[in-house]
């Protein structure tokens, strides 16, 4: 990695799953070359100007020998689709890189997706150790545990 390709801003939630506002096409070589193997990208292409949307970042992203994987969240509820869609991208190969505006979005979708993969108790600590501190999000990741 050369001095100007910077890591994006990232929040660790575990040793193989960071979060983050969306990367510069460029900042994508510096992910690889830190050891990340998938980006997963959480934003709508609404959100973002030409140039930046999804199929933009997945030809920067395997051009930097990185996987690639959607699972749009809007803002608001959370689709089932997108719930369906991380959880698909989390069998990619990792350490995972996810992306929304801000992070936060990419966090919440991976707690939803990681409930009854994990205890709970775990996915609250990694959200609130890595400043997310949302208690009343342990009922809805419990509930979704017990839905399978």
């Amino acid at each position: 990695m050369t001095p100007d390709t910077a890591l994006p801003p990232m929040a660790h939630l575990t040793e193989d799953f960071a979060t983050g506002p969306q990367p510069a096409a460029e900042e994508l070589a510096a992910l690889a070359a830190a050891g990340f193997r998938t980006v997963i990208c959480n934003r709508p292409d609404d959100e973002v100007p030409p140039g930046e949307r999804a199929a933009d970042m997945a030809a920067a992203a395997r051009a930097a020998g990185l996987e690639f994987a959607q699972a749009i969240v809007p803002h608001g509820p959370i689709p089932h689709t997108a719930l369906e869609a991380e959880k698909g991208a989390l069998t990619l190969p990792g350490p995972h890189f996810a992306y929304c505006a801000a992070g936060v979005r990419a966090a919440l979708i991976w707690a939803f997706a990681e409930a009854g993969r994990r205890p709970t108790g775990e996915i609250v600590a990694a959200l609130s150790n890595a400043g997310l501190h949302m208690p009343g999000l342990r009922r809805q990741i419990e509930a979704l545990a017990e839905q399978g």
